[in-house]
C-alpha cells in the first residue's frame, strides 16, 4: 500500500514539476514586487531625513518643521503641532499592502499564467 501511494505521489509530482517551478517563480516575483512597492516610500523618507540631506536642515523659526515641495530647493516651514500621529496611520499601510497584493493577483489572473498549455 505504501509503495503504491509513494509511486502515485512521485508520478503526480513529476508530471506537474514544470508547473510547480513556474508557480514558484511567479510567487517569488510577486513577493519581490510587493516588497519593493511597500518599502520604497520608507527608503525615500529615511534618505530625505538623513543628516546629509538638504531637507534635514532646521527652519529659522522655533517649533517649525521643514517640508520639501515638488521643486528642488523649495521648502515650506510648518508648525510642529501639525505633525502628530493619527489613527489612520495604523490603517493605511495594511490597506496599501492589500491593494498591491490584489493588483498583483489580478495581473497574474489576466495573463492566464496558471493555465496548462498541454491541455488536449
Amino acid at each position: 500500500m505504501s509503495l503504491r501511494l509513494s509511486n502515485f505521489i512521485l508520478l503526480h509530482l513529476t508530471t506537474r514539476w514544470p508547473l510547480l517551478i513556474y508557480a514558484t517563480a511567479w510567487t517569488t516575483l510577486l513577493t519581490a514586487t510587493v516588497a519593493l512597492a511597500s518599502f520604497s516610500p520608507e527608503v525615500a523618507f529615511v534618505s530625505s531625513i538623513s543628516p546629509s540631506s538638504s531637507f534635514s536642515r532646521k527652519c529659522t523659526a522655533e517649533g517649525f518643521f521643514r517640508v520639501p515641495l515638488a521643486l528642488p530647493g523649495d521648502i515650506l516651514c510648518l508648525p510642529a503641532h501639525l505633525f502628530v500621529k493619527s489613527k489612520i496611520d495604523l490603517v493605511v499601510p495594511p490597506v496599501f499592502a492589500a491593494v498591491i497584493v490584489a493588483a498583483s493577483a489580478c495581473v497574474v489572473r489576466a495573463m492566464g499564467l496558471w493555465e496548462d498549455d498541454n491541455v488536449r
